[in-house]
């Protein structure tokens, strides 16, 4: 484009943008005497796997009883009810329903790892996570515009950020921005013990190794007193930052016995001294990213010390925001000012803190410093932007259910339920719960009466029984052809030689030609025949108690119909397990079909409509809406967004598949809603 075209151009859109903004001005004048009311703004919290429904983690009568109070507010000046999320029931396919309005066939995020025609399927071609796999736009460019400011706070699918008039901080696992999550340090001497976990030391199987084994040495170069006995060292990296560790006896009683670790970033200068199940303080660091140095935070625990040899398990946490993944970048920095170093979620996936019996208190210590963050951040949130939209989640309470710690004592007929733990179990999930009420509160405190408050989450978790390795039943069959690092328990399948492949979260992908290099579909009578042959294969697979883990395989070419997905992100067979039961990728040397994991908690690739432990609370409060009202029947996630689009007085676009929940609407807002929906549709 030549200059003077462009700032022909410029100046056009400078035009537009200035009519664009005095209309909205105009719009968001005072409603007439009289008119229906409508909300102006819209706080809406999205906790991630927050199961409500009746039966169970029954939310609204532990509000009644006065342990929600936050939430019984809502019930009382709202709506309320519960709400049915999408399969395959899980993370990114539901915040985009939430958030679009959509089933996945629509908005296209059928998983978190995607496969595409075109690409290896060695791994994800398509991160559902990343904001434009949407392929259609979410509620914060629907109501974007130059008047309004937005924030979206810890929101899957947000990054990398859309936003032109708005804040949008950490996203979560968008490909963008430098996330710094905690990592464990253990010595090598332990990665016999760990070596079965083959690859889930990962994040999400292929991104960098949560739990990071190390050289423990003989200690040399420190400065200053070491202790008593022969102390050790390692050093502990990550984030392109270098912690060294110093394990000691620190009595001098004559009797060996290591109970403290000292920690310095330069030897000569130790920054303090831990035993075992102390956190220290928060230190500023600075690490590296893609070698660009990122001003951070770090806090460290000795989660466990072995007094014997000197063997540890320490846990380093970094702060969970930084310029790198804030924009604006300034963004990041004011928050932490306000609201301390970022403690996102209990970092915890995969599941890292599930080994030690000392694990679960470490857990339990992050996972309520997280909600105490986010119940900060809240209240800054409002005092530093006065958003006009406001959207927030949290991962909490998701790893918290799926965890080992908790969710096997409190699901009734779970087979590691130990009766003598359920009363402290429900203890710490009703704290979590609480502690998600809590955020709630701070917003209901700074929202204004003109402000819609919307609560709900993206799926249940019901309680994890067994893990079902096809890729084992496929080895078994002779269609898949993979070998096992013996030291350290990582597969690595041979594509060339396989022909059938299990790829989370439901999807078996075939061709009888191979799976080698740019994936291709497969077609024609070999292809056919195979798949179907797949088919028979994991529908006669039984447990040892007799159990069939499959209820149904659906075939690529029908997932739209049946499941409401898209057909060019899914695999060739669609597959839906049974309750307890969840389908896993590893290959093993003994190509165990069936095992029984340490998490006790899942919610992938089940039916949701059929299982009510996968239902979430869904409550909504503000101008327009029916007060004191209990929603009769369950309502889809799809309809939360047209609903809450229609009491901000917005028109509904055309691709929304969900309907306007019209009985959540005051009398006054019906009439409005009824003139809108025409308008809109």
């Amino acid at each position: 484009m030549s200059v003077s075209r462009r700032r022909i151009a410029v100046a056009g859109a400078a035009v537009l943008t200035a009519i664009v903004a005095a209309a909205l001005v105009l719009s968001r004048r005072p409603a007439p005497a009289g008119a229906p009311p409508r909300a102006a703004r819209l706080y809406w919290f999205i906790p991630d796997g927050l199961r409500a429904e009746p039966d169970v983690f029954r939310v609204f009568d532990w509000a009644r009883e006065g342990k929600l109070p936050n939430l019984k507010r809502m019930m009382d000046q709202g709506t309320w009810g519960y709400s049915v999320p999408v399969f395959p029931s899980h993370t990114p396919t539901n915040f985009a329903t939430l958030l679009t309005g959509t089933y996945p066939a629509v908005h296209g995020v059928s998983d978190g790892p995607m496969h595409t025609e075109g690409a290896p399927l060695e791994k994800p071609s398509l991160g559902g996570f990343s904001a434009p796999a949407k392929r259609v736009a979410p509620i914060w460019k629907l109501l974007e515009n130059p008047s309004r400011r937005t924030v979206l706070l810890s929101i899957p699918g947000s990054t990398p950020p859309e936003l032109d008039h708005g804040i949008t901080i950490r996203g979560r696992w968008g490909g963008w921005g430098a996330d710094t999550p905690a990592i464990l340090f253990e010595p090598s001497d332990l990665l016999p013990l760990r070596s079965a976990a083959g690859r889930a030391f990962r994040l999400f199987f292929l991104g960098e190794k949560l739990t990071r084994f190390v050289e423990k040495r003989p200690a040399a170069g420190w400065g200053g007193e070491l202790g008593f006995g022969p102390p050790l060292e390692a050093t502990l990296s990550a984030h392109g930052l270098d912690l060294h560790a110093l394990v000691v006896d620190s009595t001098d009683d004559g009797r060996a016995g290591y109970d403290q670790v000292a920690f310095a970033l330069d030897r000569s200068r130790p920054l303090f001294r831990l035993a075992p199940g102390r956190w220290s303080d928060w230190i500023e660091v600075v690490l590296k990213w893609r070698d660009q140095p990122v001003a951070s935070h770090m806090r460290v625990k000795v989660v466990k010390l072995w007094p014997d040899t000197g063997n540890f398990r320490i846990r380093v946490f970094f702060d969970n925001v930084n310029r790198l993944l804030a924009e604006p970048p300034e963004t990041a920095a004011q928050l932490v000012e306000r609201a301390g170093p970022m403690v996102d979620f209990a970092d915890n996936w995969p599941a890292q803190l599930v080994y030690e019996d000392e694990d679960r208190e470490t857990f339990r210590e992050e996972a309520m410093d997280s909600l105490a963050w986010h119940k900060r951040a809240t209240a800054a949130v409002f005092d530093l932007y006065k958003p006009d939209v406001f959207l927030q989640d949290t991962y909490t309470p998701n790893l918290m259910l799926e965890s080992r710690w908790w969710m096997r004592h409190v699901e009734p007929g779970h087979p590691g339920r130990d009766p003598a733990q359920e009363a402290g179990a429900w203890k710490d999930v009703l704290e979590m719960y609480r502690g998600v009420d809590a955020i709630l509160g701070e917003a209901l405190a700074h929202a204004g009466p003109d402000t819609l408050v919307a609560f709900s989450s993206d799926h249940g978790v019901l309680g994890l029984r067994r893990q079902v390795r096809l890729n084992n039943l496929f080895a078994r069959k002779g269609w898949l052809s993979s070998r096992v690092d013996a030291a350290t328990g990582q597969p690595a399948i041979d594509w060339e030689k396989t022909r059938v492949v299990y790829l989370k979260m439901a999807y078996v992908y075939v061709n009888p030609d191979g799976l080698a290099g740019a994936w291709k579909r497969g077609s024609g009578p070999a292809y056919e025949a195979l798949r179907d042959e797949v088919v028979h294969a994991i529908r006669e697979l039984r447990d040892e108690d007799g159990t069939a883990p499959l209820v149904r395989a659906v075939r690529r070419e029908d997932a739209p119909r049946f499941l409401d997905l898209p057909d060019d992100r899914v695999g060739d067979l669609v597959l839906e397990a049974a309750a307890g039961y969840q389908w896993w990728e590893e290959v093993t040397p003994d190509l165990a079909l069936f095992s029984t994991p340490l998490v006790s908690g899942y919610k992938q690739a089940v039916d949701p409509q059929a299982n009510r432990g996968m239902w979430t609370p869904f409550a909504i409060a503000g101008p327009g809406v029916r007060r004191g009202f209990a929603l009769s029947e369950p309502v889809s996630h799809v309809d939360q967004l047209p609903t809450i689009l229609t009491l901000m007085g917005e028109r509904v676009p055309a691709h929304v598949q969900g309907r306007v929940l019209r009985e959540a609407l005051s009398a006054r807002g019906e009439t409005a809603a009824a003139g809108r929906g025409a308008a809109g549709r």
